[in-house]
């Protein structure tokens, strides 16, 4: 190949990453938008903590979970680039149609769907960044698809929270969902499929369940999905209820669309952990990126209980959004990772089996689960902290484990 294809190459490779990425953004503001208006539904369709974790949780990622690892058999076998758009047209309506709702049943059907739709998106985007860039690049570029995540979050915190503080949060969900049908317009015209590094036709296809067999059987992958989707109940659980904790207990609405800013920050965090997470594997070997994430277990906890203790305001902000920041750095690194130890031909279905259980453990039992501990139980800071502690020491156990394992289930 040429210096000049392969240069071209490259910047395609860097174009089509910047797109999936404003796509992943879409997914998020999305995703999140009920959490962040979570307080004004409740309000307004007379709800429960517990029925909002609901809404927020299962009703999107026990659909979004079971799909997802079908959609991630699709990604490898047909055109990801219009599995992608089709899923991003779908779930931006389904937001945009939220903003009609009436009743609770009426977004738990919305939100249904915004899961199935959502279901398409990263396992083809996982299977489409494993065939634009080398395996030594995967933790960053990971990582930079992954910020994604947290650009998204903390614009539905700042558009969507300032909307619905100034009109309301019907027509937040309008402003937020049209977006979406503008950038698939865009991936229509800029989006490329890239050559697959390995054939999926015919029988070189593998049986769906063979594959997962394959990829479950490895005790590195079993600890992987074990303490990331600890880390991910911890994550969702503070998105699902900060607004929760700076309503009720910090009496302090107006620093609800704010907490934004810190989702952003996020962002810069899982791009310099994807980063670091390389550096380590290149000069200390691979199984040290797991390192990333006995980092992200542990790091945020003194932040947050001195936060949640605080009596001083803007410390008390300032300390649990530092600790969010922390603790969620882990997610480009988790992704990639769990890519070493597939074949080729099985990248989508692994990202797929990922996405299924951080889905269910994560979102679909964090939330719902933490929202029952504090209708009965506790404050919401106090049932936050002890999903926090409790997640983040398993975790690093797992993690740990992962190491010593990581060799001999290596792929790559």
């Amino acid at each position: 190949m040429s210096s000049k294809s392969s240069g071209s190459s490259a910047f395609y490779a860097r174009l089509a990453l910047g797109l999936l990425v404003v796509v992943y953004i879409s997914s998020f503001v999305d995703r999140q938008i009920i959490a962040v208006l979570g307080t004004q539904i409740r309000s307004a369709l007379d709800l429960s903590n517990t029925q909002i974790g609901v809404l927020y949780g299962p009703a999107f990622s026990w659909i979004y979970a079971i799909i997802g690892l079908f959609m991630g058999r699709l990604a490898d076998r047909y055109s990801r680039k219009y599995i992608i758009l089709t899923g991003l047209i779908i779930w931006s309506l389904m937001t945009f149609a939220s903003g009609f709702a009436s009743s609770l049943a009426f977004l738990i059907g919305a939100r249904f769907f915004v899961g199935i739709s959502q279901a398409a998106l990263s396992p083809a985007v996982y299977s489409m960044l494993a065939d634009y860039f080398k395996p030594e690049k995967r933790a960053t570029v990971f990582s930079i698809y992954a910020s994604g995540i947290f650009i998204g979050v903390g614009l539905s915190f700042l558009i969507g929270g300032s909307v619905a503080t100034n009109y309301d949060w019907r027509v937040a969900l309008k402003v937020v969902g049209l977006p979406g049908i503008g950038i698939a317009l865009a991936g229509l015209f800029l989006l490329k499929e890239p050559k697959r590094t390995v054939k999926t036709s015919g029988e070189e296809v593998l049986n769906f369940f063979s594959v997962l067999i394959y990829i479950i059987r490895k005790k590195t992958v079993r600890y992987h999905l074990a303490g990331f989707s600890l880390l991910a109940m911890s994550g969702y659980t503070i998105l699902a209820f900060i607004s929760t904790v700076l309503n009720d207990e910090f009496n302090a609405p107006e620093l609800i669309s704010s907490y934004g800013w810190f989702m952003i920050l996020t962002g810069a965090g899982v791009n310099i952990s994807g980063y670091i997470a390389d550096r380590l594997a290149a000069n200390y070997g691979a199984e040290k990126r797991f390192v990333m994430g006995i980092f992200a277990a542990l790091a945020g906890l003194p932040f947050y209980v001195v936060g949640f203790h605080s009596n001083d305001l803007m410390l008390a902000f300032i300390l649990i959004g530092t600790g969010n920041v922390l603790a969620s750095s882990y997610n480009g690194v988790a992704a990639a990772l769990i890519q070493y130890f597939v074949k080729p031909d099985m990248r989508g279905m692994a990202g797929a089996v990922y996405l299924f259980v951080i889905s269910i453990v994560g979102f679909g039992i964090g939330p719902p689960v933490t929202g029952w501990l504090i209708d009965h139980y506790f404050q919401p800071s106090q049932a936050l902290l002890i999903v926090f502690s409790l997640t983040g020491i398993f975790a690093t156990l797992f993690f740990l484990l992962a190491m010593r394992s990581y060799k001999e289930d290596v792929e790559e």
